[in-house]
């Protein structure tokens, strides 16, 4: 039988002045597969990653990690963060601090690594994403794929059971996009378990092991990559019917 890591038991997001987010929907993830979520704009897909990294709460919904309920009072945010890393579109890296710095803090801080164990493990991160040649570089030197790796890298550090990514090349260049989306499915053929919310629908279809299409808080459509061929929901045939229209 095949390990779960992720449960996701219908989830609902209202927020203040009563906007709906997620309207109880339920997915689960297993042990060393990619899950790819798309939609259009609104359609609750970036909800639901916060949700399960508990930025925000869920108005209703179990979600569990490796069978234990996380959002609850009494869990550890900290402990839950740990296991469970989140790449940002907008990359939230520290601007005071170095590549190297940017990955150890949480090593040290949360995992409780002394400065020479921290630096060691976040210098084999950062040669799994291509920047052990910047490991002293601030961030604003960098360039928007070279943030995304390091934040990404920053995620890896941890060791977590799962990694979420919420549109991480959408805050990127045409031209930056291919090194991150790389990375991402070099993580995915090592059997890393991922979450993937993503605009770009051939990288979906390419990595994903499953595909989840939602749609006006809810999932519209969910399958192997094959449903991006062949659609059997209206909505979804005319979602990638638009998204072929902006190319």
């Amino acid at each position: 039988m095949e390990e779960i890591v992720l449960d996701i038991e219908n989830l609902e997001k209202i927020y203040p002045g009563g906007v709906h987010a997620v309207r109880g929907i339920s997915f689960n993830v297993k042990k060393g597969e990619s899950v790819a979520i798309i939609g259009s704009s609104g359609s609750g897909k970036s909800t639901v990653l916060r949700c399960i990294n508990r930025l925000i709460e869920p108005t209703k919904g179990t979600i569990k990690l490796n069978n234990q309920i996380i959002n609850n009072p009494m869990a550890d945010v900290n402990d839950i963060r740990s296991k469970i890393g989140m790449v940002f579109q907008s990359f939230e890296l520290f601007s005071h601090l170095t590549v190297l710095d940017n990955i150890t803090l949480g090593l040290r801080h949360v995992r409780g690594m002394k400065k020479e164990e921290a630096e060691k493990s976040a210098l084999k991160v950062l040669e799994r994403v291509d920047m052990l040649d910047r490991t002293k570089a601030f961030p604003g030197n960098l360039s928007g794929g070279q943030k995304q790796r390091v934040a990404i890298a920053r995620a890896l550090a941890m060791h977590p059971d799962v990694i979420l990514f919420d549109e991480p090349t959408s805050a990127l260049d045409p031209e930056l996009i291919g090194s991150v989306l790389q990375t991402i499915r070099s993580l995915a053929d090592e059997g890393m378990t991922m979450v993937i919310v993503t605009h770009e629908i051939n990288f979906a279809r390419d990595v994903a092991d499953r595909i989840i299409y939602m749609d006006k808080g809810v999932i519209a459509e969910q399958g192997p990559s094959e449903i991006i061929e062949s659609p059997k929901s209206e909505r979804l045939k005319q979602f990638l019917s638009s998204m072929n229209e902006e190319k």
